[in-house]
């Protein structure tokens, strides 16, 4: 490697391929094609990297089954798609939902419900579902799901909770899908980009049975002082927006396998740590709350490693996965990426003045968007460090702006790949020399 910063970048890489849907998903494919299908073979999905997935699949099917009929249709993030054949791709607003999406999903929701106990429905989920496979609940409005879908993305609420509003809001989340396609088979092939791998909060769950309650999204909504019309808060008290649970006939035909998730994505990028001859430590894969508290636990692990050699020697990487979240308070630009990699260097200066040449760090989204500006993240470097050293802008107010985003485009930390077409959430790597 020619430095420390190149050393990041090439385990960021690893943990994306690691979760590259042309490599993760044939295995599984071999499996759902044992028995035979008598019917049709339809391809559904939604997800950042649907598109992607559908790819894999038709490459598949055209080059072990090629006089075999299929069709489909997925929907994806603009700038996500990628050509096929027989699948048609639809790209959509993320995170907020557009009419794309919408009609996306009315297709979708269109095609199940046609669907033959002789057929088989193959479905593509992934991160990013939840926007883009957008079909209101009778009561509310496209326009009010779309409003309440950008509270919660400002209120600081987790993933998890998240979804749960949403599904308990809509006609295709929550198992909903699952039930359009009963009785045909149903087989999900799902990347998990949510913390604990929840396959029912993986986009919102749209073919698995839903853990969560409308009194769970009742709660979600007071915590965090969600404003909602009259009407929209009612829905949270009728029954009939409950979602379908473990035991419904609806998922009597259904199967669900896990085809990438965050801890495979960290052991590749160990793998390529060790390979380098530093040492890897995976603190989590499912590591949750404020981006700027998640930065200072693990600034305060890297300067004990640093300064004593404490819980292990240097040279050393700390690895980390899940999804951070933040509270919008600034006018800033910057994802949770560039937030903890900010609230990280402000803890690093704080604890540790002399980590210029100890301590780097790289914390990127392995969608290759870090919330929804054009970077997958940020690098921080011992070369930024010093151009603080020498006079660059104090951090703090950035980070109580909320403006990573700014603070290392003029520091030259920004790490640009475009769109990876896969998604495993969040990776946060530290290294210590």
């Amino acid at each position: 490697m020619n430095s420390d910063a190149d050393l990041l970048k090439s385990l960021f890489d690893a943990a994306v391929a690691a979760a590259d849907p042309a490599l993760c998903l044939p295995p599984f494919l071999d499996r759902v094609f044992e028995e035979p299908v008598a019917g049709r073979i339809v391809v559904l999905g939604a997800g950042k990297a649907s598109g992607a997935m559908a790819k894999a699949v038709e490459d598949y099917m055209l080059a072990r089954q090629p006089e075999r009929v299929f069709s489909g249709l997925v929907v994806t993030r603009y700038e996500h798609a990628v050509p096929c054949r027989h699948i048609k791709i639809v790209e959509a607003a993320h995170p907020v939902p557009d009419e794309n999406g919408r009609e996306a999903a009315r297709r979708i929701l269109e095609i199940a419900e046609g669907l033959g106990p002789d057929d088989l429905a193959l479905c593509l989920i992934s991160g990013g579902g939840s926007a883009l496979l957008t079909a209101p609940a009778e009561g509310i409005s496209f326009e009010e799901k779309q409003a309440l879908n950008g509270a919660l993305l400002k209120s600081g609420a987790t993933i998890h909770e998240m979804n749960c509003v949403r599904k308990h809001l809509s006609a295709v989340k929550g198992g909903r899908l699952a039930e359009a396609a009963a009785p045909a088979r149903l087989i999900t092939l799902a990347i998990s980009d949510v913390p604990g791998d929840d396959l029912d909060v993986i986009a919102s769950g749209p073919t698995v049975p839903d853990s969560s309650t409308l009194a769970d999204a009742r709660g979600i909504v007071e915590k965090y002082d969600l404003a909602l019309p009259d009407h929209v808060r009612a829905l949270f008290g009728d029954a009939g927006n409950e979602t379908p649970k473990p035991g419904d006939p609806a998922f009597a035909r259904s199967e669900t396998h896990l085809v990438a998730a965050p801890q495979r994505s960290l052991e590749a990028a160990a793998e390529a740590a060790a390979a380098a001859g530093v040492m890897p430590v995976i603190l989590g894969d499912a590591i949750e709350g404020e981006s700027q508290e998640v930065a200072k636990m693990h600034g305060a692990i890297a300067a004990q490693v640093a300064r004593h050699g404490q819980p292990l020697a240097a040279p050393a990487v700390l690895l980390s996965g899940g999804e951070t979240t933040v509270t919008v308070r600034g006018t800033g630009r910057g994802g949770r990426n560039a937030e903890f990699l900010l609230s990280l260097l402000v803890t690093l200066q704080e604890r540790m003045p002399d980590c210029r040449e100890r301590i780097s760090a790289i914390a990127c989204d392995t969608d290759g968007i870090d919330g929804t500006e054009d970077n997958a993240g940020c690098l921080l470097t011992g070369e930024i460090f010093g151009r603080l050293v020498d006079g660059l802008d104090d951090p703090r107010p950035y980070l109580a702006d909320n403006d990573g985003y700014g603070f290392f485009d003029k520091a030259g930390g920004l790490v640009k790949t475009g769109p990876t077409l896969t998604n495993v959430n969040d990776f946060r790597a530290i290294l210590i020399r």
